[in-house]
């Protein structure tokens, strides 16, 4: 992905995905420290009664003002619409399940809005330190509503880069392992907090210089991505082509470190 030319539409859904973010993310910041039972969807994928109540605050929004816009939600699933919009927003009530039932404070609500497989507005909610990253196609990302930029890193050995293991990593941890071991010899530092929308959004703002991570969701990418991008950063797959929010490989740097990060991942 990269910077794109601004988006005349995108700014009035912008605020459609702010409104939507921060009703999620007030059951969220309500509900968190409470103690919550909790089932699985894998072994050690989890879903809370806060995820299917910030989920259906999120979508009470979204029906409200875009009824006719489709929606796809971690929880719920697909939405279809009536009128055959080109819109599809994805939705990710609670990026970070697991730290949010042990009480661990990283955690999110990612809300973005998709026309023809691109992002066009997104917005990442993090309730617990009260942090709004938001992004229009095409003009620009902001923390709070103050612009964001990428770090200036050049060097690998300068860089502090994030990743996340996938909910299989059990029965496939092999790669995620080499892909970890190989960072570790060129990184200054890694560090895995189990959000991946957030990990986008601190690059987006220079806290990480790189991001990898395999096997993620559309819902958990589409925000964080475009917030990356609209704010200087760069978002492909491992071998630097087009991302597709597939999430099925997801490399993101600040630009300078892109062509190093590809080159550790090849000989992993």
């Amino acid at each position: 992905m990269s910077r794109a030319a601004p988006d005349p539409g995108a700014r009035a859904l912008l605020r459609v995905a702010v409104e939507a973010a921060r009703a999620g993310g007030a059951v969220l910041r309500r509900s968190f420290g409470a103690g919550h039972a909790y089932a699985r969807k894998g072994v050690i994928d989890l879903v809370t009664s806060t995820d299917l109540a910030a989920e259906a605050a999120i979508l009470r929004v979204l029906r409200r003002r875009v009824p006719d816009h489709e929606v796809l939600a971690e929880e719920s699933g697909a939405h279809a619409s009536r009128g055959g919009s080109p819109f599809r927003w994805l939705i990710d009530p609670l990026d970070g399940t697991t730290n949010f039932a042990h009480g661990y404070p990283f955690v999110c609500t990612s809300v973005a809005v998709v026309r023809a497989g691109r992002a066009v507005a997104g917005a990442v909610f993090d309730p617990l330190r009260d942090e709004l990253f938001t992004a229009a196609r095409g003009h620009g990302a902001r923390c709070n509503g103050r612009r964001i930029r990428v770090s200036a890193v050049r060097r690998l050995r300068e860089a502090l880069l994030v990743t996340g293991f996938p909910y299989d990593v059990h029965a496939h941890g092999r790669r995620v392992v080499r892909e970890f071991q190989a960072f570790l010899r060129h990184a200054q530092g890694i560090r895995r907090d189990g959000s991946a929308a957030l990990n986008l959004c601190y690059l987006a703002c220079g806290r990480f210089d790189g991001f990898w991570e395999l096997r993620l969701h559309p819902w958990d990418v589409a925000a964080g991505s475009l917030i990356a991008t609209e704010a200087g950063g760069r978002v492909t797959d491992y071998g630097g082509g087009r991302y597709d929010l597939s999430g099925r490989e997801t490399l993101a740097s600040n630009r300078h470190l892109h062509r190093r990060m590809q080159q550790v991942l090849e000989t992993a």
